[in-house]
């Protein structure tokens, strides 16, 4: 095998040790913070499909890729593309998209799209388990390749456990880890269940494959180029062994030590000066948060003081981007070639070049169009309705500030990286008693802290409102409260918040919303949700709210929302709720397709196709009566 090819970087020898095993090898590669994986599996992959040996190499389609997330499975097919040779046909697929290829391969006619997250990996391992991949056209893979495998919790790792043991005899495999990153473990509510999930997968593996698995390393660091960006690496060995809380406790505060050097502190994120650097700055820069709580403030400030950003979103959230509902609207044509399908591309507004060559082969392999250089839209249009989508499809979240919570940007790397000054161990304690896990914590400073190129800073957290659940319960409305028991003062903005089922405008004109949306709303837009009267929609259900921007009405609110407004306000059952004449503060995320009745969509004029573009928000927003007197905290 030779390095020169292409522009891919030489491989190092630990590297190669990984790129050259045989297809049936049984493969556990761990690998520290920025040791290359990314580059070592895109030339795995090269290396399983372009064999010298014809009875060695692999399919594309025999070989299965998972990913956690959308970002990651982009880059690692972006990397494909650039230094790959061979593997450019292998697919990244997120867990959650290919699990609902299984069930849908495997239960065809049962409705997946309303199930939850966790509901769909446990029936697909449970499908995998019965011979889902044998039935059909499928075809059970010949070697699976998974990254962040120390995050395999619950469903999720026993739908690969699953996978592996029933085709142990002839499949091969490659997970890449780092046990020193395992930060998702608060997924686990119960936290002897917790501990017990740590680390897990790697047991399991090692018991499973007793004689044949083949442990390697990459040790080498590729990602920081400063000594400041390398300060933390030294700790990754420690916390990959880390489970004594006392231990965890005296690595955290080591690492918080070497954050908080007075060389690192910026200062305050409201400070003039820093502002000023953020609206300067020409690099990448993340700004990373303990929770979502503070990276929603960050982003609020941020938005206020005119710095652009993007908040990254929850890794189960996969918008349908906008230029999908365009495409379908812009033809009544049952399908496209490839030059009409690059033409109508074209001429639909983007905030990027997209890539023509490779949507087209995605969205052709993913709608299994027939013939020859044909796009079957109705079976897109199918794609949108039933959740599925193709990843590889979606938007690009490139941005040149981005803030997001640590969990969210594990895996990515920034020129600069802002790290919200961390609590002291003694101030964890206090925040989170028995439920602290101080080995998860010490992790998670650990990933912060090394996702940086060049500079590592910390700043001064911006003050948090007080953010409670709507009825005490775990999956209820976030809301703005006080520290009495019925204050109410806000919201927060969740996906489905606007209603999907009609198109925006359908009372006025459809048409000329859409437009509107597409030349005027984009990301960060500010918006408003107005109370239309005082006359709840039902018995458990708020008054309706139109969504404006700009004073002009961009959508309605959802009957999901106004269910959850209810549930808000509703303190007790002898209170009688208040409504807000208007709620501000709230902000679109992205422009996105969604499906609705295609009566529905043909009497707004908007086509036979059903589908339509609506904003996502995001932000916490403030409840407002109309005299303008805001109930604020």
């Amino acid at each position: 095998m030779t390095d020169a090819y292409l522009d891919s970087p030489p491989l190092t020898d630990e590297q190669r040790a990984v790129v050259e095993q045989p297809w049936d090898a049984r493969v556990l590669v761990t690998a520290g913070a920025g040791a290359g994986k990314t580059h070592t599996l895109v030339r795995r992959l090269d290396a399983l499909c372009g064999h010298e040996d014809p009875e060695e190499a692999l399919e594309a389609a025999e070989i299965l890729v998972l990913t956690f997330s959308r970002a990651a499975a982009r880059e690692l097919r972006e990397r494909i593309a650039r230094h790959g040779e061979r593997a450019r046909r292998v697919r990244a697929q997120t867990f959650d998209a290919w699990a609902y290829g299984v069930l849908v391969q495997a239960y065809p006619d049962r409705e997946w799209g309303a199930a939850s997250f966790d509901e769909r990996i446990g029936a697909a391992a449970e499908a995998v388990g019965k011979g889902a991949l044998e039935a059909g056209d499928a075809t059970p893979p010949a070697h699976v390749v998974i990254d962040e495998v120390q995050d395999l919790l619950g469903v999720r790792r026993e739908l690969v456990e699953t996978l592996l043991d029933r085709y142990q005899e002839t499949c091969g495999f490659t997970v890449v880890g780092d046990a020193a990153q395992s930060v998702y473990g608060f997924q686990i509510e119960d936290p002897v269940e917790r501990a017990d999930e740590t680390g897990r997968f790697f047991e399991w593996l090692r018991c499973s494959y007793p004689d044949d698995l083949v442990e390697l390393r990459l040790t080498r660091n590729f990602r920081a180029i400063t000594p400041e960006a390398r300060i933390a690496l030294p700790y990754g060995p420690r916390l990959q062994e880390v489970t004594d809380a006392d231990e965890a406790a005296e690595l955290y505060e080591e690492l918080r030590d070497l954050l908080l050097e007075p060389a690192n502190g910026m200062g305050d994120l409201t400070d003039g000066f820093v502002l000023d650097g953020l609206r300067d700055l020409t690099d990448t820069c993340a700004i990373l948060t303990r929770d979502n709580r503070q990276a929603l403030v960050v982003s609020g400030l941020l938005y206020e003081h005119g710095v652009e950003h993007r908040l990254r979103r929850p890794l189960e959230e996969r918008p349908v981007p906008y230029w999908v509902a365009e495409l379908l609207r812009r033809t009544g044509a049952t399908g496209l070639t490839e030059d009409r399908f690059r033409a109508l591309l074209a001429g639909i507004p983007l905030p990027y070049e997209p890539n023509a060559d490779a949507l087209w082969t995605v969205l052709r392999r993913a709608t299994r169009s027939a013939g020859r250089g044909f796009l079957d839209l109705e079976r897109l249009r199918g794609t949108v309705v039933d959740g599925r989508f193709p990843d590889e499809a979606a938007d690009p979240e490139a941005a040149r500030i981005v803030v997001s919570t640590v969990h969210r940007a594990k895996g990515l790397e920034f020129d600069r990286v802002i790290v919200l000054t961390p609590p002291s161990v003694a101030e964890l304690r206090k925040l989170h008693k028995e439920e602290l896990d101080l080995p998860a914590e010490a992790r998670a400073l650990y990933v912060a802290m090394t996702r940086a190129r060049q500079d590592l800073y910390h700043a001064a957290p911006p003050e948090p409102p007080i953010l409670k659940r709507a009825g005490g319960r775990k999956n209820g409305r976030r809301y703005v409260g006080g520290w009495r028991s019925y204050d109410r003062f806000g919201v927060v903005a969740e996906a489905g918040d606007v209603c999907r089922d009609t198109p925006p405008g359908s009372a006025t004109d459809a048409p000329a919303t859409q437009a509107y949306l597409l030349e005027r709303v984009g990301p960060g837009s500010e918006v408003v949700l107005r109370k239309r009267h005082d006359m709840p929609m039902g018995e458990f259900q708020s008054p309706p709210y139109a969504l404006t921007h700009e004073g002009r009405e961009i959508g309605e609110m959802s009957e999901r929302f106004r269910e959850e407004l209810f549930q808000v306000q509703k303190v007790n059952r002898a209170w009688d709720p208040w409504w807000p004449d208007e709620i501000h503060g709230l902000r679109v995320d992205t422009l996105e397709t969604v499906s609705g009745g295609v009566a529905a969509g043909a009497n707004a004029g908007l086509g036979e196709r059903g589908v339509w573009i609506v904003p996502r928000l995001t932000g916490i927003g403030r409840f407002r009566r109309t005299d303008d007197e805001e109930r604020d905290a």
